[in-house]
């Protein structure tokens, strides 16, 4: 990447992609940030949290503006392709450039947030760059809960001006976000054995893949199909048909990202079989004609598989369709003062079969379907609305229902003086007016400004598509601008 411009903000992002960094295990990308700093003659203080704060003064003739911080965070959402090898705990990305796009071999680009990293680092770093004292925040496990953000040290921030580098639109400003909670179900059931069965039995295994994803707040009303929700579907079609026994059940991965592939194994009687074909491609020829216009490489697909030793009952196979099947996903509610932005959603996100473990060994009766969704809102109320109505659906099945601490929505403030800065910046660069917005994704704001009530926001950065998905894509000009915008405003303040 040693060619590609901005220079100096590609090569810290190769530098980045080098280094595993998943939620919630970010030990080797913070123990990097601190030899960067260190390497350099940066200040830098690390919270219990592995939250990175670095620290330079201000560059001759800005000593008297207030500082500024730049706010990135470390981790990455990882999500593959199936067959994909790439181990995300060990290997680095794989990172390709297709014309003014970067992308990933078969996962992830960890654009979303790495991007946001490399160029507060080149902000702190470059001579080229006037500014004012100059703060980088780092947060950590930004999106499976935003943890690190919950969980920053009082005081540790000296400026009360941020800029959050976690925007994917060109051109656009952020200036507000929605509110978040996630709901967990846990349905424990005991399991049948097939040879107790009266009947020959037929195992299938129901698959749904070829879905393109992607961000469950920022997609989620692109019509994007829920895998879960497809294969929820054709499991309750077939066993209004028939006598069906589910033995297995995975679908999705991520809260905060729509569910791409799901697959059941499921038992039916074997004189069902050709009966059951033609039915499932009836349905498969529904399902496409739905969903194939906004997921055009949808495949649902039948085949018989090898006969499990255990299947649910009827009656546990019942309960847990009809949860899947009432569980609410996708857009709720549109704003009704913002044009565009969704207010309201949900996110059935990952529908797992369990065991529980004593130490390597299954115990008897620990078996469990875990179903995780996200709730958003920009509207508090709303946002416990959907949550209750999330937990009624999972109460159908689930002998455990449980929430998340959830986070605060970013309330916009559209006279900040942070915002008129940016603003005019971009109109002398660009000679237009930049889009301001709020968008219905959780950023950090919200939780910053539960401990600086006087911080002064906004959140900008360059294009990207399908973040939380293996098609996750930057563009490279856009990065550009951003840099060129991001240097302009940093002189400006």
């Amino acid at each position: 990447m040693n060619t590609i411009e901005p220079r100096e903000v590609f090569e810290i992002f190769a530098q980045i992609n080098q280094i595993p960094r998943p939620s919630k295990h970010e030990e080797r990308i913070s123990r990097w940030l601190q030899d960067f700093a260190a390497g350099r003659g940066i200040e830098c203080i690390v919270d219990d949290a592995m939250n990175v704060v670095m620290r330079v003064p201000a560059t001759p003739g800005y000593e008297d503006h207030p500082a500024v911080i730049l706010q990135a965070h470390q981790d990455m959402v990882c999500e593959k392709d199936a067959g994909c090898t790439i181990d995300f705990m060990n290997d680095p990305i794989q990172t390709v450039v297709d014309g003014d796009w970067m992308h990933a071999k078969g996962t992830t680009l960890g654009a979303d947030d790495g991007i946001g990293m490399a160029m507060a680092l080149a902000a702190l770093t470059s001579p080229d760059v006037k500014h004012p004292a100059l703060e980088a925040l780092f947060t950590v496990d930004e999106e499976t809960g935003l943890t690190g953000a919950d969980r920053l040290q009082d005081g540790i921030l000296r400026g009360r001006r941020l800029i959050n580098l976690d925007n994917e639109d060109d051109g656009k400003i952020c200036i507000g976000c929605a509110g978040g909670i996630d709901s967990l179900g846990r349905m424990h059931y005991t399991p049948v054995q097939t040879s107790a069965i009266s009947g020959q039995l037929l195992a299938l295994q129901i698959r749904v893949d070829g879905l393109p994803g992607g961000h469950s707040g920022e997609d989620i009303n692109k019509g994007r199909a829920n895998a879960n929700k497809v294969l929820a579907y054709f499991l309750a079609e077939i066993f209004d048909s028939t006598d069906m026994y589910l033995a297995t059940i995975h679908g999705g991965n991520l809260r905060n990202a729509i569910a791409r592939e799901a697959e059941a194994v499921v038992c039916v009687p074997f004189e069902d079989r050709e009966r059951l074909r033609i039915l499932f491609n009836q349905l498969s020829a529904q399902v496409e004609a739905v969903y194939k216009p906004n997921n055009p490489n949808i495949r649902c697909a039948m085949q018989t598989t090898a006969l499990p030793d255990e299947v649910m009952s009827l009656e546990d196979t019942a309960r847990l369709i009809a949860t899947l099947t009432t569980c609410p996903h996708g857009m709720i509610r549109m704003s009704a003062d913002i044009p565009d932005l969704v207010e309201t959603s949900t996110n059935l996100a990952s529908v797992h079969t369990k065991q529980e473990t004593n130490g390597q060994q299954p115990t008897a009766n620990g078996h469990y379907i875990e179903i995780n969704t996200s709730q958003r809102s920009s509207i508090e109320a709303q946002k416990h609305q959907i949550k209750r109505h999330v937990e009624y659906a999972l109460s159908i099945a689930c002998d455990e229902v449980t929430h998340g601490d959830g986070y605060p929505g970013w309330a916009p403030n559209v006279h900040s003086p942070l915002l008129d800065t940016i603003v005019a910046t971009y109109k002398q660069l660009y000679k237009t007016e930049p889009d301001v917005l709020a968008i219905h994704a959780g950023l950090e704001c919200g939780l910053f400004l539960t401990k600086y009530p006087d911080m002064d926001m906004v959140s900008v950065g360059p294009q990207m598509y399908d973040v939380h998905s293996p098609k996750e894509r930057l563009s490279i000009s856009s990065t550009a601008k951003t840099w060129q915008w991001l240097k302009a405003t940093l002189a400006a303040l």
